[in-house]
């Protein structure tokens, strides 16, 4: 064999080595986009380079699955959305102190699937990995629930906290909290709404009218039995 065919040889196993080396790291950054959806790029963003963020989230997959999650009973299931509903429902009356149970809710919830519930950071990395399409609305609830506890929020944005927790909660809940309306009882402001940005307030000659987590208004009232 002569040493230009051994360099051609050479040259040809370095080259299957290079594209099996791309292919398989294509593959792992194909499984994370799928795996993490939104929160890959938000890491990419985050981090000084793409594989810096890659090797946090792999991180992020070895401590999950080093868990040990439960999956809800039936029973638990049903008092959890239970307790959603009552909860939702006493939003009209106090707005603020909802929201704080929202998060106590939800804090509970996760706890009781098996999820880490100490630091925030560390609550968002393990969620990560099987509820990443929910984080965004988790992080937009914290945030407007630590400004109401300093007393910086309005009504709608604490409607709106309200709504982004219930995304996370029925997603580890696996189900929507909260029961549909019979077909003849709905009407169109009954479906929920898409969590939106705080709008500002449009001056009205009349008292403004209140609203349910859901958007739905309801008639002011003197009389609180008729809530």
């Amino acid at each position: 064999m002569s040493l230009t065919q051994i360099i051609v040889i050479v040259i040809a196993v370095l080259v299957v080595v290079a594209v099996a080396v791309a292919a398989r790291s294509l593959a792992r950054r194909r499984s994370l986009r799928n795996r993490f959806g939104p929160e890959y790029d938000r890491m990419v963003g985050e981090r000084d380079s793409r594989a810096a963020a890659e090797r946090e989230l792999r991180d992020r997959e070895r401590r999950h699955s080093e868990l040990s999650l439960t999956p809800l009973s039936p029973d638990s299931r049903a008092r959890y959305a239970a307790a959603w509903e009552e909860l939702q429902a006493r939003f009209i009356d106090s707005p603020a102190d909802t929201v704080g149970e929202a998060d106590e809710l939800v804090t509970r919830l996760i706890a009781e699937r098996g999820y880490p519930t100490g630091d925030f950071s560390d609550q968002i990395a393990h969620l990560s990995v099987e509820h990443a399409r929910t984080l965004a609305h988790y992080r937009d609830a914290h945030e407007i629930h630590l400004r109401n506890t300093r007393g910086e929020t309005g009504t709608e944005e604490l409607r709106q906290a309200v709504v982004h927790y219930r995304a996370l909660f029925a997603d580890l809940l696996g189900e929507e909290p909260v029961r549909p309306r019979l077909p003849e009882q709905r009407r169109p402001e009954d479906a929920h709404p898409e969590p939106r940005e705080p709008q500002e307030a449009r001056p009205e000659s009349r008292e403004p009218e209140g609203k349910d987590p859901d958007g739905r208004r309801l008639e002011q009232s003197h009389d609180a039995t008729n809530r």
